[in-house]
């Protein structure tokens, strides 16, 4: 029997149902040292990927750089980035639209400024893209959003370009996703992530 006290001045005591038989090779099972997948225990276990060696694959790392929120979907069509921007203004988040080169897009080193990362942690110079405009504080129309890409995007061809939605309680970025990428840098197809 076991009994359960709730605190040490707890008037009373109450008795709890006894641990099933069992319990006690469960436990064991899960404390005792971790041996890995070998043929004995996955047999015994019901797993196999002998026969699915196949469809392992290894990750492309060439042009298959990932940004932002939504980066792991299939490239977003028009309809998609509307909803989207429909969702920001529907949160009531505020939306803005950002910029950037390619060769400054990619957050890859602490840039040219020389600043010790052990120093300034976290600090990049290229965390941060050109914004389009300001940020369009109070919009609840997502065509207003969707005719500034269309602008944003004509201006700078050559230029990733992102749309971010701010939480102005909670004082933070809460979504950040591409609507623009720039010739020759187009993401690739879910297909053709890994080979």
């Amino acid at each position: 029997r076991r009994t359960c006290c709730c605190s040490t001045t707890h008037p009373h005591h109450h008795t709890l149902p006894p641990l099933p038989p069992y319990f006690s090779v469960i436990m064991a099972a899960l404390t005792s040292s971790f041996i890995g997948l070998t043929a004995t225990t996955a047999k015994m276990a019901g797993v196999s990927n002998g026969s699915k060696v196949s469809m392992m694959n290894v990750w492309q790392p060439n042009n298959n750089k990932f940004f932002e929120t939504l980066s792991f979907l299939p490239p977003l069509s028009q309809q998609d980035i509307a909803k989207q921007i429909q969702y920001i203004v529907g949160k009531g988040w505020t939306p803005c639209l950002e910029f950037a080169a390619p060769e400054v897009a990619m957050t890859v080193d602490h840039g040219t400024s020389n600043i010790v990362s052990s120093a300034s942690c976290g600090y990049y110079d290229n965390r941060y893209w050109s914004m389009w405009k300001l940020p369009m504080f109070g919009c609840t129309d997502p065509n207003q959003v969707l005719m500034e890409m269309q602008k944003c995007t004509s201006t700078f061809p050559g230029s990733y370009i992102r749309v971010a939605g701010f939480d102005s309680d909670k004082q933070v970025q809460q979504v950040s996703f591409i609507v623009h990428r720039p010739p020759g840098f187009e993401q690739i197809s879910t297909t053709r992530r890994s080979v």
